[in-house]
This record gives C-alpha cells, sequence and structure tokens, in this order.
C-alpha cells in the first residue's frame, strides 16, 4: 500500500521552515543590535573652569532644620575659601571675607550627603566658586596653559575582567562626574554610548598602529590619548576593596605613574576613585609640565623633503626648462606638460577587505603609494570587515585598477567604485 501524502501537510511544512528561518535571522539581528544597544553611557557633565571644593565636612546647629541648614552652607563656603586659598593661592592664611562677599563669589554648593534633624545639620558639601569673581582675589590673570586634548580610555579591572565601555561602571561613572575645568589637561571623555563600547576597549591599549589611532582620534577630536587603569581587589565580601591605579599614555601605552588606595568598604569606593582620579590628574599634569605629555608626532606624519634634494632637482631641470621656454610661442605645438596638465583625474571609492589591522595599514599603504594618486581619505573603518576610502586619483579608473593588479591585488570594478582584496 503506498501512503499519499496530503498537500496541506507540505505547506504546513514549508510555513514551519520559513517560521524558523525568520527567527533564527531575527535573533542574529537581535544579537548584533545588542552589541551596541543596551545599559551603556554616561554623558559627562559640562566644565566650565570654574574652583570646585569637594569633601568639605559640616556639623552646625540652628533655631529649626532651615537654619541650620543655613549655617552649614555657610560654614561650607567658609572652609572651601580656606582650602581653595591653599591650593591657589599666594601662601599663608586666606584673607577673610563676609559672607555676603562670599556668598558673590560662589556659583553653586553640591550636596555629597547630608543629614537633616530638627535642629542639626550633618553633611558632606561640595562648594563652587566662580572663577571670574574668585581669580582676581587669588591673583590668578591671564589665560591658562593647556594640553591639546586628550581621549580618554578609563579602563576597570575586577573580578578578572577588563571593562571600559561595555556596561556601566563607576569608574566611568568617577569619570564622567570629574569636573575638568580646574585641570591642565584638556579631556576628552565618551559617553560610551552607541559605536563607544565596540571601538574603545581594553584591547585597544595593545594596537600600535598608527593608522587605526588616527582615525579613532579624529573620530572624538583628539590629540593623543591617555589611559587611566583602576584595579579593584575585594578581600571579602563587605570587606575591605584595594585599589591600584595607574596611569598611562600615547599609543605606545607609555607608563608614567602608579598608587594604590584603600577603601574600608563598598559603599566608601566611589569616594576612593573620586580621590584616584584627582592623583591621577596630578601625574598627567606633572608629565604635562615634564614635557612627557606632548602628542605622538607619528600620529600626523606630514611628508618632508630634504631642501637640498630640492635644490638638485632645480638645477637638474634648469636647462630643460629653458630649452622649453624657448620653444614657446603663438604657433608651438603642445606640449607633454600641457598634455599632463589636461589630463582626466578621477574620484574613485575603493573597498578592501580588512580581517585584521595589518590588513587595514597595508591597504592604505598600497593606495597611497601608488603613481598617480593625489589623496586617499579613509571614509569607514571596519576591522573583520571591508573598509571604504576616497580616492583623487590622476588618470582613468581603470588604469587605477591595472595599477593594483600589477602589485597582485584582485580587483572588481563598478561605477566610479573598485572592490580588492589579496
Amino acid at each position: 500500500m503506498v501512503a499519499l501524502r496530503l498537500p496541506f501537510e507540505n505547506a504546513r511544512n514549508r510555513k514551519a521552515l520559513l517560521l524558523g528561518l525568520a527567527l533564527f535571522t531575527g535573533l542574529g539581528g537581535v544579537a548584533l543590535l545588542a552589541q551596541i544597544e543596551g545599559d551603556r553611557g554616561i554623558p559627562p557633565i559640562a566644565s566650565n573652569g570654574d574652583f570646585e571644593i569637594r569633601g568639605i565636612e559640616v556639623n552646625v546647629s540652628g533655631d529649626n532644620a532651615e537654619d541650620a541648614r543655613t549655617n552649614g552652607w555657610r560654614e561650607a563656603a567658609r572652609l572651601g575659601w580656606a582650602k581653595l586659598w591653599e591650593a591657589n593661592g599666594s601662601g599663608g592664611a586666606a584673607p577673610g571675607i563676609d559672607d555676603s562677599t562670599l556668598e558673590s563669589m560662589i556659583s553653586a554648593i553640591v550636596v555629597e550627603q547630608e543629614q537633616i534633624g530638627p535642629r542639626r545639620y550633618i553633611a558632606r558639601l561640595g562648594v563652587i566658586f566662580d572663577r571670574t569673581r574668585t581669580s582676581e582675589r587669588l591673583g590668578m590673570t591671564g589665560a591658562r596653559a593647556r594640553s591639546a586634548p586628550m581621549l580618554v580610555i578609563p579602563v576597570l579591572y575586577q573580578g578578572g575582567v577588563a571593562t571600559v565601555f561595555e556596561t556601566r561602571n563607576p569608574w566611568q561613572k568617577a569619570w564622567a562626574e570629574y569636573r575638568t575645568g580646574n585641570s591642565a589637561i584638556d579631556y576628552v571623555r565618551p559617553a560610551g554610548a552607541g559605536s563607544d563600547s565596540l571601538l574603545l576597549t581594553a584591547g585597544q591599549l595593545d594596537r600600535r598602529s598608527r593608522n587605526w589611532w588616527r582615525v579613532i582620534l579624529d573620530e572624538f577630536g583628539a590629540a593623543d590619548v591617555i589611559m587611566p587603569l583602576a584595579r579593584l581587589d575585594r578581600e571579602y565580601p563587605g570587606g575591605p576593596v584595594r585599589g591600584t591605579f595607574t596611569a598611562r599614555f600615547g599609543p605606545d601605552n607609555l607608563f608614567l605613574g602608579s598608587f594604590t588606595l584603600t577603601a574600608r568598604n563598598e559603599a566608601e569606593v566611589p569616594k576612593m576613585l573620586e580621590q584616584a582620579i584627582g592623583k591621577l590628574d596630578r601625574l598627567f599634569s606633572d608629565a604635562l609640565a615634564g614635557g612627557m605629555l606632548r602628542p605622538d608626532p607619528t600620529l600626523n606624519i606630514a611628508p618632508q623633503i630634504d631642501p637640498a634634494l630640492i635644490d638638485q632637482l632645480i638645477a637638474a631641470e634648469g636647462p630643460a626648462r629653458a630649452a622649453s621656454d624657448a620653444q614657446t610661442g603663438p604657433d608651438a605645438a603642445p606640449t607633454a606638460a600641457a598634455t599632463a596638465s589636461a589630463a582626466v583625474t578621477s574620484t574613485v571609492t575603493v573597498q578592501f577587505a580588512t580581517p585584521d589591522g595589518a590588513a587595514f595599514d597595508a591597504g592604505i599603504a598600497a593606495l597611497r603609494g601608488l603613481s598617480g594618486v593625489k589623496s586617499a581619505i579613509t571614509t569607514s573603518t571596519a576591522i573583520g570587515g571591508t573598509s571604504v576610502m576616497r580616492v583623487t586619483y590622476a588618470g582613468e579608473i581603470d588604469a587605477l585598477a591595472a595599477a593594483l593588479k600589477t602589485q597582485g591585488w584582485r580587483v572588481s570594478a563598478g561605477a566610479d567604485a573598485l572592490s580588492i582584496r589579496k
């Protein structure tokens, strides 16, 4: 007996197969999307250059809760002025200033922690002094010297895992909340959202490719990079947390300094990280003052020609140029120079496979090294995929394709575009 399969069973099987493929494709898309979406990104606070004094402890009383709080804020203003004078003044004790004048110099009071009672106020406060109104009393005039823009890649090591922007972490948060106005370093702090978690990773510190670093720095408008590293070791749950902090600089990952701090428990870790950033800022500032924190010249290489070579070329072309000038006239035939000046210039989009950083460098070097290439600008970088360049070539696109083939590239031509691979 022959068993016949009903037609609707085939349709049902095809439908199940299509649903399975759609589900698989959808899950793949979600997996790719999850690499750049999620709970990421902490926008850094704006720093306008005002003076900030943090961690001021006050413990005062008053007729009522509101009066106690007002007294606490006034006490914080006096203590903040004394600390500010000690840090930026001319030495000695801070000059006495009445409360009304002091209040006019303050732009904000930051409440870090407070406890309010019926007649008692206990708090840890921060005081932000307006730079314009305060600088004259501190004897500070003129513009401040600052470093070139430095991209910040804060790396946190804890639990055997290195994290930058893959997930929100306390080290990223501490850098986002740090006020950079008083620093001599021009920090460029990424928010960590979107593609930042893919571009800026702990593995980036081991890259030495100048082309790759140049693409990253151009993306964020920075001249060089600094890497503040934090390693947190916990002795036991709820116990002390030991932090080892290291300052590194540049694409070669140069060591600038290191130190350790200890928090008594998990609740004091944010305060420890805040203190660590202050110490790291001093390390970076000292390196700047010592001439070490200068942008790496290899990140922005400009072609240099020996002046002696220029003189030799001019001397060699002198007689030939004189002869050509003698032949120039209203009835003279077009010369090779005139023909060359009228040559066609093509703008070509070139796609090339970049499975790794070495392939990226090789592709750029090959295109820029071709005779007739006037410019080669990277418009899209995709390590592990296909990168794109915009090439301006003195000639037809077919001539550019032929030149690439002579170097061993496999070339596929399209409309004003080439796809090359080894």
